[in-house]
């Protein structure tokens, strides 16, 4: 009776706390909620309106590949790059890694870690573990990598990042990085796991709820990994996510591109290119990384976070590169891949092979030809784009119209024919036919090719204030 009665006396507490910021007692919604500017435009992308269009129509399917077809969808507003990812920013994503793992290393070994101000985790500023590492253990960003420190201890610490050979550096200019230990570990929320009937998975799509939380104020007719909460559906990753600067070579046999090789990822000079040699797996990676950067600035300043970085559709890619023009065969239009003056659109494969006729004989920087009318460049050509699709021939027949997606999260052990991820766009080295807005391909999901590349794209989740009326409609 005492317990039940000191649990009322808590509950009419709390319901009286309440009440000091219940405004009179009215419904007036939580208070302090964290600031969100739905006006922000997300650095470097362009916002594209919701809408619906004629997916899968243009031109004739020269091919005769019958994997597409017309079919009225609906799309939901979003935000999406401009340009591909670069070089140079998916070259912050490799040293961001780069630097996490040498101050792990360096704080392994106890390097500065007697000076909280240098020490390479972050510690407890007070209380009984002031001057002890923080558990779980957060790096101190604020502790500067002296990459050419003289120090035996320092460069004893940093040396698993390096290359060697038989255990001696030989300093071979520049110094080569040992890309086998770049990798990014992340754990993500799978909120299609329920589609899965496998081994493993968190439930078939038509279970019912377990009898252990049946009529106990759960919800009824649900699937059984709502019992087991948010962890049923948490996936853990470790991806390697240096590039593939070998694809040069290896996509082209008995083709002469180690220049390629050599330089297109590390020179500066390509800084401003697609970045290519990124898997699908890879891609995934970095947006999560892109979102983790974003937000955790975010909560720093006490605003409210963003929604997540991710792949676009390949409903969302299609009506993007469209631009706004129905039924075209190209983003600028068509039919034709030049102008009235005789100059190329898009940087493909012109005529029978003439690389060069279009201004770049590999790909190009980016933004080097004109925008569509969403102010998307690159759309067509330069370099294809993985989509977050998996790739089915006849997926334009059972996938939803509204927010078109077919997804599917393969697993090492599944067949290698579930692991095909679309890709859109065309490339480089592509025909015309295949830069059209309606050409679909796929390449698998753990394999990187020197003519895919990819853009991020972010879901709106604002709203438009009409000015006139001082009204709010939603544009999602």
């Amino acid at each position: 009776m005492k317990k039940i009665s000191g649990i009322l006396v808590l509950a009419i507490l709390a319901i009286l706390a309440g009440c000091k910021n219940g405004g009179n007692g009215e419904l007036v919604g939580a208070k302090n909620r964290p600031d969100f500017y739905a006006d922000y435009m997300p650095h470097g992308m362009v916002f594209i309106p919701l809408g619906n269009f004629m997916m899968g129509t243009g031109d004739q399917d020269a091919s005769y590949s019958y994997t597409t077809q017309a079919k009225r969808v609906t799309v939901a507003s979003f935000y999406m790059d401009e340009t591909e990812i670069t070089n140079n920013e998916y070259r912050q994503f490799v040293e961001w890694v780069r630097d996490s793992i040498a101050h792990i290393l360096l704080a392994n070994a106890d390097v500065d870690a007697d000076d909280p101000d240098k020490a390479h985790l972050r510690v407890y500023e007070d209380g009984d573990n002031a001057g002890e590492p923080m558990d779980p253990p957060l790096i101190n960003w604020k502790s500067k990598i002296k990459w050419d420190s003289k120090d035996e201890e320092y460069q004893e610490a940093l040396s698993p990042l390096f290359e060697t050979i038989d255990g001696r550096f030989y300093h071979i200019d520049p110094v080569a990085l040992n890309t086998k230990i770049l990798d990014y570990e992340y754990w993500w929320i799978d909120k299609t796991k329920h589609t899965r009937i496998a081994k493993g998975a968190a439930y078939k799509e038509h279970d019912v709820q377990s009898p252990e939380t049946k009529n106990k104020g759960m919800f009824t007719n649900r699937p059984t990994a709502y019992d087991k909460g948010r962890s049923a559906f948490i996936r853990h990753e470790v991806v390697n996510i240096y590039p593939d600067t070998l694809v040069w070579n290896h996509d082209f046999t008995y083709s002469f591109n180690e220049p390629m090789t050599n330089n297109y990822f590390c020179h500066t000079a390509y800084d401003h290119y697609p970045v290519v040699g990124v898997s699908w797996v890879q891609a995934k990676a970095f947006c999560n990384w892109r979102t983790k950067l974003r937000n955790v600035y975010l909560r720093s300043e006490g605003l409210a976070t963003e929604e997540e970085f991710r792949l676009p559709s390949e409903m969302e890619w299609e009506y993007a590169s469209r631009g706004g023009l129905a039924q075209n065969p190209y983003p600028w239009g068509g039919p034709y891949t030049s102008n009235k003056n005789g100059c190329f659109l898009a940087n493909f494969k012109p005529q029978r092979g003439a690389y060069e006729l279009d201004g770049a004989l590999y790909p190009c920087i980016v933004a080097h030809y004109h925008p569509n009318d969403f102010g998307l460049y690159d759309m067509a050509g330069n370099v294809a784009e993985w989509c977050e699709d998996a790739y089915d021939e006849s997926a334009y027949n059972f996938a939803h119209d509204f927010n078109m997606q077919y997804t599917f999260t393969a697993r090492d052990e599944d067949p290698i024919r579930n692991k095909r991820k679309t890709i859109r766009g065309g490339s480089w080295k592509d025909i015309s036919h295949y830069i059209q807005l309606t050409s679909r391909s796929y390449e698998y999901q753990d394999t990187a090719k020197s003519y895919i590349g990819f853009r991020c794209v972010q879901s709106y989740i604002g709203r438009h204030r009409d000015d006139n009326n001082g009204t709010a409609s939603h544009i999602y």
